[in-house]
């Protein structure tokens, strides 16, 4: 079976005819959805059985649930979290139990996959677009509070995806619309925005950051070889690194030619997420085959999925809130 090597939107709440047509012919590796194509459980459960059945597989289906104001399912009918940034009192059981509760809403409608943790290290010019999502204003604790959400998303059987590699937290710039640009030098990064990522360099999948490291060169990371070799040498990332949203503003050039250009600079996966069918197209052309080294990468990711055991959410829920009304200052 060939798979291209992307993740890929869609219109709406109910997967249409040519929409159906065009991913039974590209089989793409997997899916991402929105608010847009979110309305209540019954019809979110049936369009991720129609994904599925679209490409005969149990393809992964991916949503940004981070909590706070970047969370697609919400109320009534899903919990609704807080900002990361606030709930940092509650420290990294508070994160463990959060990344379980998300799984089992998630699980629930055929969702497996969740564009989260968010691993940036908050800073107080971090631009407000990031940081909120952020889980800690130091790496020791963004890294503890992000491996405990992490394997609680595990845990619930969805695959969390780290994110933004390198590390997006000093950008005073907000990717969706222009090229962030940080200009430090790679040993007080390495100290700091960096360490993070090392320490969580075993997890199954992680995102690409479109920021400028001018040590690197005057490339995004997304599209930059130097930045994708010092994520999978230096720091011994070994899981499937996937694109951030090509269709963001920090990037320039055709679809297909971002796509092109960051599979090229080493990324496995290209992400595109708000497009019309064209554009989606455009981006399967650009992505290409799964294959090789890359291949294997996107397999041991998915061998990661777990089956989930049955949990008690109310419980959960109320030990949450225990720890959350706990933090100092409550």
């Amino acid at each position: 079976m060939t798979l291209t090597a992307a993740i890929l939107g869609l219109d709406g709440p109910a997967l249409l005819p040519d929409e159906a047509a065009f991913f039974r012919d590209a089989n793409p590796w997997g899916f991402v959805l929105f608010a847009r194509n979110i309305e209540d459980p019954v019809q979110l459960s049936r369009l991720t059985s129609d994904l599925r059945a679209a490409v005969g597989r149990d393809a992964p289906i991916f949503i940004d649930q981070e909590g706070g104001r970047v969370q697609r399912l919400r109320a009534p009918h899903w919990h609704e979290y807080l900002p990361a940034i606030d709930q940092l009192g509650a420290g990294a059981a508070g994160f463990a139990l959060r990344g379980r509760m998300m799984a089992a809403e998630m699980r629930a409608v055929g969702l497996d996959g969740n564009f989260a943790p968010c691993a940036d290290l908050a800073w107080p010019q971090t631009h407000p677009f990031l940081r909120s999502r952020c889980m800690g204003v130091t790496a020791d604790e963004v890294a503890q509070n992000a491996a405990a959400m992490a394997e609680g998303l595990l845990q619930g059987g969805v695959l969390p995806v780290i994110k933004h590699l390198p590390g997006h937290g000093r950008a005073t710039q907000d990717s969706h619309k222009e090229l962030p640009l940080i200009d430090v030098n790679r040993v007080e990064l390495e100290a700091t925005d960096f360490a993070p990522f090392r320490a969580l360099n075993h997890l199954p999948l992680a995102m690409t950051a479109h920021i400028v490291l001018p040590f690197l060169g005057d490339q995004p990371c997304t599209m930059n070889p130097r930045a994708l070799q010092m994520m999978r040498k230096d720091w011994g990332f070994g899981g499937a690194i996937m694109s951030d949203d090509i269709g963001m503003g920090a990037l320039t050039g055709s679809i297909r030619e971002r796509a092109e250009c960051s599979v090229a600079a080493g990324c496995d996966l290209v992400l595109h997420c708000n497009d019309d069918l064209a554009g989606f197209m455009a981006a399967a052309e650009g992505a290409g085959v799964l294959q090789g080294a890359e291949l294997a990468r996107c397999d041991a990711a998915l061998a990661a999925r777990r089956q989930p055991e049955a949990v008690d959410f109310e419980a959960l829920r109320a030990e949450l809130e225990a720890l959350i009304a706990a933090q100092p200052g409550s």
